[in-house]
Parts: structure tokens; sequence; C-alpha cells
């Protein structure tokens, strides 16, 4: 099977690069250090210590904790951080700069995988939730380097198509030293694609270890300070076009009632910036683009963050977070970051990338779930009508968030325990 899945990523390689090339015609980042994804860089500076894998923003943001702890507690291995994406790669060298050794992960073909450990080799990988790269597992398993996972998770979007490669994905897994899953659902999904009993341990979600910075709600006083602090300020973060249209005809539906409001849009992908502050116009809205600066005349409706990066400083401003991703079928975004900002969280049906801390949420009465777009106007005009609720629900979330600590400290004591391994 591997030699099967090898042949058909040989051939898939020129539709990648033409991929990333369409990509690129939105996104001019995509265009870039092509090179490295084939395992051409020059060499770290320090070679023989832990590559951390992290696909892309999200991930890096999840895994952001666990690098600094990394860092602290084995100050004598070089970290690598690698990612898929241009918004992961800007994430990683905000938040660490130049502490890292930073390259594009390399394409899972067998030549290009091995080229990268041999400039890299390391003594360890950490794979963030659940990428599965068959080769990259052979050949680390083959030069005894452990490989772990950590954060893993199975949506249930995803598990019908690991089960139908259940070959590939259980052989991939089985050379994989410990699996750090997210919950016991994730462990039974796991096993159920091919990974062993004596794998698994369950550590909790990452995500819940959350760590906003002191200052971040005394910026969200200050922006709201700024634009007025009698308006109503609604923050959709991590918005695709599905939940901006729907956003969009709520919000203006909800305008008479609430002519102070609002809206604070915050694409998912820079390539959409354009395109959100259009539709806004589209639908009649007064539009300030974040790019112009922090101000928000008063006649702003529609306020477009086209910059990455800055949604906590935004949702530490709001009085009530939408989360984006969920009014169309994308699977949801992160939930936990307006919930420890103890704000109220609105989402749609569509939270199948975070199910599990979603329900949490809504069984705590932090989160509010609408189908469309007439429910979720309903939702939005009795939060901004009811400060008490609000209060309510964001001091719910951010208890669900503390109680929920700790798989960081989880995950890295089994990292120690395979590194001790390893070394004897």
């Amino acid at each position: 099977m591997r030699s099967l899945y090898t042949l058909l990523l040989y051939l898939a390689t020129p539709l990648v690069l033409l991929y990333l090339s369409l990509r690129g015609l939105r996104s001019a980042d995509y265009f870039k250090r092509w090179p490295e994804r084939f395992a051409r860089f020059d060499p770290p500076p320090q070679t023989g210590g832990i590559v951390v894998h992290a696909v892309s923003m999200g991930e890096v943001n999840a895994a952001s904790m666990m690098v600094q702890e990394l860092a602290r507690r084995f100050p004598n291995d070089p970290l690598y951080f690698t990612t898929l994406t241009p918004t992961g790669s800007t994430r990683i060298r905000e938040l660490f700069g130049d502490t890292v050794f930073h390259v594009y992960a390399p394409f899972d073909l067998p030549t290009v995988v091995r080229r990268f450990l041999d400039r890299v080799r390391p003594r360890m990988l950490i794979i963030m939730e659940t990428e599965i790269w068959p080769n990259l597992y052979h050949e680390a398993a083959a030069r005894g380097i452990p490989i772990l996972i950590a954060n893993a998770r199975i949506s249930e979007r995803s598990i019908g198509g690991y089960r139908r490669l259940q070959r590939l994905t259980g052989s991939a897994l089985r050379k994989v030293t410990r699996i750090c899953a997210q919950s016991p659902v994730d462990r039974e999904r796991l096993l159920e694609i091919g990974a062993t009993e004596p794998q698994i341990t369950v550590t909790g979600n990452m995500k819940f270890d959350v760590r906003m910075p002191p200052s971040l709600n005394e910026e969200g006083e200050a922006i709201r300070a700024a634009w007025g602090s009698q308006r109503r300020v609604l923050v959709a973060g991590s918005t695709h076009e599905g939940d901006e249209r729907a956003l969009l005809a709520a919000f203006t539906r909800m305008l008479p009632k609430f002519p102070e409001a609002l809206l604070v849009l915050v694409p998912r992908h820079p390539e959409r910036f354009t395109r959100a502050a259009q539709l806004a116009r589209q639908a009649g809205l007064a539009v300030a683009l974040r790019s112009a600066g922090m101000s928000c005349p008063a006649g702003t409706q529609c306020f477009v963050v086209d910059a990455m990066g800055e949604l906590l400083r935004f949702y530490a401003a709001c009085d009530v977070a939408f989360v984006g991703g969920s009014l169309e079928a994308i699977g949801g975004h992160n939930v936990l970051e307006p919930a420890a900002l103890a704000k109220p969280v609105v989402v749609g049906p569509h939270t199948e990338n975070f199910a599990e801390i979603t329900e949490q949420l809504l069984g705590c009465g932090a989160a509010v779930r609408v189908a469309d777009d007439a429910q979720l106007e309903m939702a939005l005009s009795r939060l901004l009508s009811q400060p008490e609720e609000r209060d309510w629900m964001g001091r719910a979330g951010f208890e669900l968030v503390r109680s929920g600590q700790g798989a960081v400290t989880r995950t890295l004591e089994l990292v120690e325990a395979a590194l001790t391994a390893t070394t004897g």
C-alpha cells in the first residue's frame, strides 16, 4: 500500500504545484520558498533536536505553549518548527522569531523525506493533531527516531476516509511511538483506523491550555474606548463567505433596533480580505478597514480586519463572539479563544472540527448554536439586549476552559519518557 501511495504521490506532485500556483494568485506567499517543500534548504546551525510539525496557523497556536515548554525543559536541544501554509509560517515567526529553525514541511516523497532527515538529523518528531505521512513515519522509524502525535483527533467527517485507507494509515500509525489523543472518542477512532492500545494515551485538548497575554484585556478595553464604549460590538472570527453572507443579512436586519451596533469581520484567509469588504458594502453597510488604522469612525457599521494574527485582541473588545467556518460545511474554528476571554459564543451547525469542545460549551450554557441567518438574528438580538446573560455565559465559558487545562503538561511527560527511552 505504501508503494502504491508513493507512486500516486509522485504522479500527483505536478497537481500539488499547480494548486500552490492557483493559491498564489490570491496570496503571493504560496509562490515562495518552493525548494523548502523538497527539503532543499541550508541546514540548521545545530542538528539533533526536536521537530514540531503543525499544518497551519490554528495548529501553530495550539502548539505554541508546548514549544515554549520544550525550550524550557530541553535547553540543549534545538527546536525545528515546520508547517505547510504561509499563514502558519507567518505565525511561527510572530511567536518565536529566530529562536526556532523554521522551514516548510517536506512533501511526503521518500527521497524528499530522507533529504529532510539528513539535513536536520532530529532525535524526535512531534506531529500536531493527526497528520499521517506514511513515508515520513516509515523513514523516521527506520532511523530509530521516536514519533509522537500530539493533540490527536479524528473528526466524524474524516473517519470514513481513514477507514477506506486503513491498511495504509494503520501501517503508518504503528510506526508511531506515542499518540496523545484529545478525548476517549478520538482514542476509539484511532484504534479503528489501525493504532494499537499501548500507543494511545488520552491527554486532553491542548487548546484548553491557551495562555492569554496579560495585556489582552487592556488592549480590548482600549479598542472599545476608541470606538465608543456605548457601541454594541459583534466580532465574527475566522469567517468564510457563507458565514459572512449570513452575518451581513442578520446584522442589517438588526440595525434598526441597534443603530449604534458594530460588526467586526475577521476573515480566516488573507486572500478573502477584499471580498469580505466588498460583501459588506454590497449589503449597504459603511465599511472601515483595519489596514487604514485602528480607529473606527462613528458612522462605521462594519470593520473588516484585513490583517493576520489580530483576532484575539478583537475578541477581547467584543460583546458577543461568532466563530466562523460553522455556517457552511467547513467544520468550525477555535471556540475556546473567545471562551477563554469570557465572551459568549455563537456558532452555526457545522462544528465538527471542535465537536466535543463545542458540545461542552453548549452544555454549560456558554455558547448558542444557530442553524441559519434567521436564528442568528434572533440569538444576537437577545444577547445584545441582555448584558446579564452575556456576563453569565462568559463566566461559564471561562470556567470550562480553566477546568480543561493540563494537556500540555501530560503530553510533555510522554515526550520526556520517549526521549529517555531512546537515549537509554
